[in-house]
């Protein structure tokens, strides 16, 4: 039952009529005649005396229509206190972010928090995953964004996502004209990795081998970023999340080939040192991604 639906019915009982209740809320007549059906139904009782003109509420009419009229209230005073909360907020957060999540979606983070909580400020310092556990734990981050996030005595990992990983390839590779490819395709292909110590490439390697395949990796970087100015160099194709390609894909610089295998990801995550609250700030911060904490 949403607030969309107590509204509706506190309006056909406002206004004794099916057809006015409805055009108050911009519904039409037949589906609030259904709303109520559904209602009477759900509750086993008749809301409207139908048989009076205007309509009457029942007796357990008037009783679901006050339990509307005083969930409305309270939800317009829960709104207006939480704006209140929300420019009440303050303080810095302080983000440690890997390249890949940092470039392609902070911009975004940062308008959008600074529209929700105006009095807070967003602090993102990118780095490599090594230096943002360091960071959590030593307390010069409040909370890491991290692919493959792990957690350890100190450090309590949540997952916010899990991005689908695609072949990259430059627009003129003989794989950019298909929309699939098979990982068979890749054996032997000229490959750009990521480092040997990076939890990407250990996961990357463990899917080829699960498929029997043997890329032939030519150079290997430590960012995302890096590997795409390669691949659209044409120094070799690589295996990159998705959503961290469409600039270039925009741009008619990459392209990205569905592999056709089994679902192949890159969790995403953040990391906060266990046993520490966030402040309100940080607690915002988290809010905004949508992730539970």
């Amino acid at each position: 039952m949403s607030f969309s639906d107590l509204k509706l019915f506190k309006e056909i009982a406002n206004t004794k009529s099916m057809s006015k209740g409805a055009a108050h809320c911009g519904v039409s007549q037949s589906a609030a005649s259904q709303h109520v059906l559904e209602v009477e139904k759900r509750f086993g009782v008749v809301l409207f005396d139908r048989t009076k003109r205007p309509i009457e509420l029942t007796a357990a009419g008037e009783l679901y229509a006050a339990f509307c009229h005083d969930t409305l209230r309270r939800e317009d005073e829960f709104r207006l206190q939480l704006e209140s909360l929300k420019r009440d907020v303050a303080g810095t957060v302080r983000v440690a972010s890997i390249y890949s999540i940092g470039l392609s979606e902070m911009s975004r983070l940062r308008e959008e928090f600074a529209e929700r909580y105006p009095q807070a400020q967003l602090d993102v310092e990118y780095m490599r995953p090594e230096r943002i556990y360091a960071a959590v734990r030593g307390g010069t981050a409040d909370l890491g964004l991290v692919s493959y996030p792990e957690s350890s005595r100190e450090i309590e990992a949540i997952l916010w996502r899990r991005e689908e990983m695609q072949v990259a390839a430059w627009p003129s590779h003989p794989l950019a004209a298909r929309t699939e490819v098979n990982p068979a395709d890749l054996d032997g292909i000229p490959f750009i990795a990521f480092d040997e110590d990076l939890s990407i490439r250990r996961e990357l390697d463990r899917f080829l081998r699960a498929q029997g395949i043997n890329v032939n990796v030519v150079m290997n970087f430590d960012n995302i970023q890096t590997i795409k100015e390669a691949v659209a160099l044409g120094s070799g194709i690589s295996i990159l999340p998705a959503r961290t390609m469409q600039t270039e894909i925009d741009q008619g610089r990459l392209v990205a080939i569905r592999l056709n295998a089994p679902e192949l990801s890159r969790p995403v995550g953040i990391v906060r040192r266990r046993r520490k609250q966030f402040h309100r700030a940080a607690q915002g911060f988290v809010d905004l991604l949508g992730i539970q904490a």
